[in-house]
């Protein structure tokens, strides 16, 4: 089955080199990612993170020099959600784009509900590195 799709873009006046450094850090998540108010902690090979969908596990893609941000989470049920976050130079400054699948069983509400909850975790990320902006 093919999903509903939509990206989430938002350009940020800093270097993309250094969005990735501060954004790609499971540490400085919480401060950004709303749904990891919690924290993460390290457990092996992944973090674990406890959140408004209870615990999960989250398996994040290598440190890299492409602005690879992407990462899956394991719910305790076993579901599993892959998700694609990147941080691309725009001149100057960065894009981040997260792009938001339609889980099965998530009506259109729902994942309306996702992607804006996603635009205002990208905002707030925005609004971190771009003190005094």
């Amino acid at each position: 089955m093919i999903r509903n799709v939509q990206t989430v873009d938002v350009v940020i006046a800093r270097d993309a080199a250094a969005v990735y450094a501060y954004a790609s850090q499971p540490e400085t998540m919480p401060l950004w990612a709303s749904g990891l108010a919690s924290g993460l902690q390290p457990a092996g090979d992944h973090w674990i993170a406890t959140g408004p969908l209870g615990t999960a596990k989250i398996f994040f893609t290598p440190t890299n020099s492409l602005g690879v941000m992407d990462h899956t989470v394991v719910l305790e049920t076993g579901e599993t959600t892959y998700n694609a976050f990147r941080v691309t130079p725009n001149g100057e400054g960065a894009v981040v784009v997260f792009t938001v699948l339609q889980q099965p069983g998530t009506d259109a509400q729902s994942f309306r509900r996702d992607v804006e909850w996603v635009r205002k975790d990208l905002m707030q990320l925005k609004h971190i590195l771009e003190p005094g902006l």
